[in-house]
């Protein structure tokens, strides 16, 4: 006997921000393997008999193995249920989706992918800014800050990275912006450019600030919070709306 599973994004936080669909399979599920940004309000769509297994990863803390999460997937789906993979933001977006696709692959079960809201299309609609902007934003790039070892990821592309007329968006970076910002700089990006820090997007906590490449490093080495940071820098609009960090 096997089950299904939904693979279920679930936005930056706000619940309001869920897609129709997300709600119809919350409702449905039987059990829900949620990421800790996908907790609290959203689960009020869940089934009042749903199991609810908390199974998310958050730098700094302790969290489950992938190994462990892509088990206890195939697992619930082969005791026959409906299950959902509830992920925070886009799940194909530094996710970790394709780890827990491939599980279940294995075990030949069958699922589907439900997209969500990217926490940058959140931040830039929070700013009441494009995320591309005719004639001198021509391209949009994300890119992690955080590689499997928690380190900056080795094998940045610095020229694109460092490229002008491109907006950027930095996932997990809190802790390593600091050395990007130095490498971005070497490679020719002006430490004045324009960068935006969002924390907590969608969230009662969100907060935006304006900054430069070159000043952000010092704000966020000294900022103390436990809500998610999202940083974009290139060429943005109407910035002078927020407070400098």
């Amino acid at each position: 006997m096997s089950g299904f599973v939904s693979f279920v994004s679930s936005g930056p936080g706000d619940p309001d921000l869920l897609t129709l669909k997300a709600v119809k399979r919350l409702e449905q599920a039987e059990a829900i393997l949620f990421d800790d940004l996908s907790s609290g309000p959203i689960l009020s769509h869940a089934h009042k008999d749903a199991d609810l297994v908390g199974v998310g990863k958050r730098a700094g803390r302790p969290s489950p193995k992938q190994d462990h999460v892509s088990t206890l997937l195939v697992e619930y789906a082969q005791s026959g249920a409906r299950v959902v993979r509830l992920k925070s933001g886009d799940g194909g977006i530094f996710g970790r989706l394709e780890e827990e696709l491939l599980a279940l692959r294995a075990a030949g079960i069958p699922y589907e992918i439900i997209p969500g809201v990217t926490a940058a299309s959140a931040a830039a609609a929070a700013a009441g800014i494009p995320l591309t902007r005719r004639m001198t934003a021509r391209r949009l790039q994300y890119i992690t800050g955080h590689g499997i070892t928690g380190a900056l990821p080795e094998d940045l592309n610095m020229p694109a990275l460092a490229d002008p007329e491109a907006t950027t968006v930095v996932y997990m970076g809190k802790r390593t912006f600091a050395e990007l910002a130095e490498k971005l700089i070497a490679a020719g990006l002006p430490a004045d450019t324009p960068a935006l820090v969002a924390i907590g997007i969608s969230t009662p906590d969100q907060d935006l600030k304006h900054a430069t490449v070159g000043a952000l490093p010092k704000y966020l080495n000294a900022l103390e919070t436990t809500a998610p940071i999202l940083i974009l820098y290139g060429p943005l609009a109407d910035m002078d709306a927020f407070p400098d960090v």
